[in-house]
């Protein structure tokens, strides 16, 4: 048994059944050197994957495709830069395979297309590990340590993972190039971020100004408005409501509410809208007076738990006679220091009555509208004098908030409450759960603050930057015409400047007033100021260097700010090529990009810092096509998250399943079409089940039986006029799949369609697998005759080819491994043939091919089968039970027609015996059921007469009701989901015939018990069992094996036996080769395998053997006359020959064996042969 595998792989033969003699099919096996390279049964796509890898570094894959396809058009792509201070996630690995898929698409369709890496170098991501490594707390301790030490501790993490993003990048199949990547702190990148910024200030687009900007305490710095919207989250805040003492009246008050007790220290006034109505109400029992909004009174008394009886109306009148009443502050801190206009009522219409009490504290520090009211009424200056700021760079309060100083403002809240309850100050306190915006990078709650800052100009351009956005492709387009659309209309001035220390800076040399200001746009300007080389443009390298004022105004210093990172990424385009320093023409000859892709977060980012940059400075969109993807969420829908560990590892996802599982799974899915995912690891291991497996099976059998096809004398090549001449129907169908689809993959890559084109290249391969292979098996076996075998495997080559060529792009480990082999049928010089599937280009379709009546007629048969697989699957009877018929219902002619010419298929693939066609429709009705789920509360009191109604339908009504898909019914619109229609067959009350029915057709199938298909189900089981052994013996098609049979003596065996005697031929047809009755086996065969089965109540032995000599005992007794020791002796001698020896020997003739004195004249085919199958006395 041990030895047995090896005896069959160096004896196997073809298929018996040919003319030829066995001694020529064996010798052939041995000349024939095989087109294609064995294939494992059970391939390992991890280790296939790395492999491939090993292979793309020995041919310098990448680099060779760009070699080969310089000098064709450019196709220009950008990629945003990622920081490499963390690991990259399922989002990045996301968006690089759909970056990945449309360039490595663009390079097949003849483009060449550069990909280049680029490094997000500077901001807080660097900062913020630097911070805790040092212990950074503020601006002090940095100030303390020094700007050139901290920005070189920066510098010196800005890489930490570039080694492991580059494993995981190209591990994941990636193509794109780290070795000439980009990096925002170099040299040449800032450089030409100073000019981008010199165009804007050149052009008037740049300011500075004094403004309440979100900011960032554990930053230190404001955000621009794009940032503040990337992270709102519903938390909850102090609600509470405070009495401001009247300074005109006693024991009279204001009530004012807010959710940010730490701003009521710094309130400069109290806000009415002149055109609300105000109340003045006294409480009965204390006889305190309170000024409140009319329309918030009744929230007030529910909030303070008191009704309308506890208090009297004094007077109603509107907030503009409000206007001026002088008030206390709740705080003393800043008497001396405000502005006589502070503490008293002032009016402006953006007071609401959706919160609060109609009056609105006033704290200009600390809140936009605050601020441009105080400004108005003069509370306060435009410049900020007046104003009071008592809040640190850290969101702490300074000296001047003397019972709250180094405290953060956040954590002062219960203190600053405290104190207002104990001086009786607090008239109510609660808790408010509302949308809060929270730093994007420190996930901390942003305060809002009064601040210097830099502008750019963007409210200006608002129209120009909504014409760029409707000149460029989005996939999806709700993204470009909602989301992005509205950002734009309401696009606000962006703050670029950030005070921090780690970034480009901002190139503005200005005089201590401000007045004077130098914008530098290059590095050779520069060194005309500072007299010396400039390699390095950070602050600490630069900041000493000053510019003599040309008003008299001394020397010029560069501001402290850096530029916001998004200002960095968003000029990515010209930076990386160091435009227009160097690649001047170059740029501007390939500007804009035709593609670029991330993520729906960057709809706010990256996309728009993109568009305004380039709106501004070239009056153009960026780029020309843009593929948003979705956020990829755990399983359970939540954020990834590396502490809760709910997400499979992607490297784990990697050895197990391999990168193509995860590409593939992600590619069709709805995350590229903007919608969320929830990674699931179930879903990549259904890509490897569900498509990998059918491919590569399907692929392997083409291996298989053309290395079959070439054993028996053939010589395969590829062929694709062949294909195209064929007559077979399936042949037709499935070559007009392929190059329907090639034309569907090169129009919906064109538009970015990702989301359908995976869909329609995974549907060719399951009608490449599950149809035409399965329908076709027997052709390729040669049951049909050489030249059809020739033709179905040129056939499912050309397929398997074509679609490795599509699919390429998307599982590029996958496409490599199964195109190396298929490209040795290829000739030298074929337009398909090459070192990589990733230099091939996308073949063009052929129109000729595409008979749409073949399509058609396909389709039908697939509905047809359908409908059939799901009756079976209804009444629980599986497709190994044959059954008497299928009677089929429809009344296009055409439609009976194409069913009729694929009948044949029909039958086989619904195990019927026969098929019986009805074109009438006379005995089909329609029946209509409302569904009352969906109808309950529309109809009401109508619902018993919309049921009569209902009942009482003509089948006309219900016809007109199937096609136009609306009905009105007792005066209620009914379409297709309020009203089901179901169909049924007149006097069909067999409980043996089921229908099953679609749109078009009805199908009847006879599940009447029969004797003779019972049997025949017994003969599929038998055939089953013979297949499972041979499949657990490992053996290929070709082995050289017999297979034998014996019913077991056993109780209740009958059955069995009967099958077996009567149905011995139909269980060799779906074996497609023989199975002896093992009686006729002769003893001195070698077992490779033996088992006991139970079938229907009996026991099956099945034997497999390696085929030996076959012995024809009646003519070698009468040959030795009976003699049984010479017998024996004639047995052994033919036993001792090799099956191909033995082969050789009977084409030279008759074989003589000498057994003791006499010779014996042995004839093949006539003493023995080669096999029972090689046996005529067998036949």
């Amino acid at each position: 048994r041990l030895h047995a595998p090896l005896a069959i792989r160096s004896q196997r033969y073809p298929t018996r059944g040919l003319v030829r003699s066995a001694a020529a099919r064996v010798r052939a096996v041995r000349m024939v050197e095989a087109t294609f390279k064995a294939v494992p049964d059970r391939p390992n796509f991890p280790t296939e994957e790395e492999n491939t890898l090993k292979y793309w570094k020995e041919i310098d894959a990448f680099q060779e495709s760009l070699r080969q396809s310089k000098g064709k058009p450019p196709y220009v792509f950008y990629d945003g830069p990622p920081f490499a201070t963390g690991l990259p996630h399922y989002g990045h690995i996301l968006a690089g395979t759909i970056k990945d898929v449309v360039t490595r698409h663009a390079h097949q369709r003849g483009y060449h297309v550069e990909r280049r890496f680029g490094w997000d170098c500077h901001g807080v991501p660097v900062e913020g590990i630097i911070d805790e490594k040092l212990k950074i707390r503020g601006r002090a301790d940095v100030l303390k340590i020094g700007i050139d030490k901290y920005n070189e501790e920066c510098r010196s993490i800005v890489q930490l993972y570039t080694k492991e993003w580059r494993e995981i990048v190209e591990r994941f199949g990636r193509w794109i190039d780290f070795d000439n990547d980009y990096k925002t702190m170099d040299l040449n990148y800032m450089e030409s971020i100073w000019w981008a910024f010199k165009q804007l200030y050149d052009k008037g687009m740049v300011y500075r100004a004094f403004r309440v900007m979100a900011y960032s305490t554990a930053l230190a710095t404001p955000l621009s408005n794009f940032e503040v919207s990337q992270n709102y989250k519903e938390v909850p805040d102090p609600s509470i409501i405070v009495q401001f003492a009247r300074k005109d009246k006693e024991k009279a008050f204001i009530l004012a509410w807010t959710t940010t007790p730490w701003t009521l220290p710094s309130n400069l006034g109290l806000c009415v809208h002149p055109e609300l109505k105000y109340l003045r109400v006294k409480n009965k029992a204390s006889g305190d007076e309170w000024l409140v909004g009319k329309d918030r009174w009744q929230w007030v008394l529910s909030s303070i738990k008191k009704q309308e009886k506890d208090f009297d109306t004094l007077e109603e009148l509107p907030g503009a006679k409000l206007v001026g009443i002088p008030y206390e502050p709740l705080f003393p801190y800043f008497k001396e220091k405000a502005h006589d206009k502070a503490w008293h009522i002032v009016s402006d219409g953006y007071v609401s009555t959706a919160a609060g009490t109609c009056i609105v504290h006033q704290a200009p520090a600390f809140g936009e509208d605050d601020y441009r009211i105080c400004v108005k009424h003069g509370i306060i200056q435009k410049d900020g004098a007046g104003m009071v700021n008592p809040v640190d760079e850290n969101g702490c309060f300074n000296d001047e908030v003397t019972d709250f100083k180094g405290q953060h403002v956040k954590t002062a809240d219960q203190g600053i409450k405290d104190m207002l309850k104990s001086r009786g100050q607090l008239v109510f306190n609660g808790t408010e759960v509302h949308n809060y915006p929270h730093c994007w990078r420190s996930d901390t709650p942003l305060i809002y603050k009064a601040i210097s800052a830099w502008f750019i100009k963007v409210e200006d351009i608002r129209d120009k930057l909504v014409q760029n956005n409707n000149a460029t492709h989005w996939v999806p387009s709700f993204v470009k015409e909602k989301r992005f659309h509205n950002w734009l209309v309401e696009a606000r001035d962006w703050c670029v400047s950030r005070s921090r220390y780690w970034g480009a800076p901002l190139p503005l040399w200005v005089s201590d007033d401000f007045e004077e200001v130098v914008c530098i746009g290059s590095v050779a300007e520069l060194e005309k100021y500072a007299g010396r080389k400039i390699t390095d443009l950070h602050r600490h390298l630069i900041d000493d260097i000053t510019i003599p004022s040309k008003m008299g105004k001394g020397k010029l210093r560069r501001v402290e700010e850096v530029f916001d990172c998004w200002f960095e990424s968003g000029s990515m385009p010209y930076c990386c090529k160091h435009y227009p320093f160097e690649n001047k023409e170059e740029f501007e000859n390939n500007f804009p990009a035709q593609f670029i892709a991330e993520g729906l977060d960057q709809t706010r980012g990256w996309f728009y810092t993109l568009m305004v940059l380039s709106t501004h400075i070239f009056d153009r969109p960026p780029f020309q096509n843009l593929i948003v993807n979705g956020l990829v969420l755990a399983g359970d829908g939540k954020k990834m998250s590396k502490r809760l560990k709910n997400y499979p590892d992607p490297k784990l996802m990697c050895d197990r399943y391999g990168a193509d599982a995860v590409r593939m799974y992600m590619c069709n899915s709805p995350v590229v079409r903007a919608e969320p995912l929830k990674f699931k690891e179930d879903g990549v291991k259904e890509v490897v089940k569900d498509v990998f497996l059918p491919w590569y099976n399907a692929y392997r059998f083409l291996v298989l039986e053309t290395t079959r096809f070439e054993k028996d004398g053939g010589k395969f090549g590829a062929d694709a006029s062949k294909v195209k001449k064929s007559a077979n129907y399936m042949d037709k169908w499935i070559n007009a799949e392929t190059h329907n689809l090639i034309r569907f993959v090169r129009d919906e890559m064109d538009g970015y369609r990702l989301y359908t084109v995976v869909g329609a290249l995974t549907k060719l391969l399951d009608n490449l697998t599950n149809w035409y292979v399965r329908l076709n098996r027997d052709r390729m076996r040669g049951n049909a005759g050489p030249e059809e075998a020739s033709t179905a495997l040129c056939t499912l080559y050309e397929v398997l080819l074509n679609l490795t060529v599509l699919l390429a792009p998307v599982t590029p480990f996958i496409t490599e491994l199964i195109y190396l082999n298929l490209a040795r049928a290829l000739p030298d010089g074929h337009a398909l043939k090459a070192a990589s599937v990733h230099f091939v280009m996308v073949p063009e379709h052929d129109p000729q091919v595409l008979d749409v009546e073949i399509l058609t007629a396909v389709q039908r048969m697939q509905s047809v089968v359908e409908l059939g697989r799901t009756t079976r699957e209804r009444k629980k009877v599986g497709l190994k039970t044959p059954l008497k018929k299928l009677i089929l219902y429809n009344k296009n002619e055409g439609f009976m027609k194409d069913i009729k010419n694929l009948e044949s298929y029909v039958k086989e693939e619904l195990n019927v015996m026969a098929l019986e066609y009805k074109s009438g429709t006379t005995d089909i009705f329609l029946s209509a059921n409302l569904n009352f789920p969906l109808l309950g509360k529309k109809l009401g009191g109508d619902m018993k007469k919309v049921i009569e109604a209902v009942k009482k339908l003509s089948q006309e009504e219900l016809i007109k009701f199937e096609k136009e898909g609306s009905i009105v019914v007792e005066g209620h619109q009914l379409d297709k989901e309020t009203l089901l229609l179901t169909r049924g067959v007149k006097d069909l009350d067999n409980p043996d015939l089921v229908a099953n029915w679609d749109a078009e057709s009805m199908v009847i199938l006879d599940f009447t018990p029969d004797e003779d298909l019972s049997r025949m189900a017994v003969a599929r089981d038998v055939a089953n069992r013979v297949q499972r052994l041979r499949k657990e013996a490992e053996l290929l098609p070709d082995d050289a094996v017999d297979m034998w049979a014996e019913v077991v003596p056993t109780k209740g065996n009958a059955k069995l036996e009967d099958a077996m005697k009567l149905k011995s031929q139909y269980v060799d047809e779906l074996l497609r080769r023989r199975l002896w009755n093992g009686s006729l086996r002769q003893g001195h065969e070698l077992i490779v395998k033996q088992e006991d089965f139970e079938v229907h109540g009996g026991v099956l032995r099945v034997f497999i053997t390696v085929t030996g000599p076959f012995f024809n005992s009646k003519e070698i007794s009468k040959l030795v006359g009976g003699d049984a020791a010479a017998e024996l002796g004639v047995r052994q001698y033919l036993q001792s020959f090799a099956l191909d020896r033995l082969a050789d020997l009977c084409e030279k003739g008759p074989l003589k064996a000498k057994i003791a004195d006499k010779t014996y004249e042995l004839k093949y085919r006539t003493h023995f042969a080669l096999g029972p199958g090689d046996a005529p006395w067998l036949k």
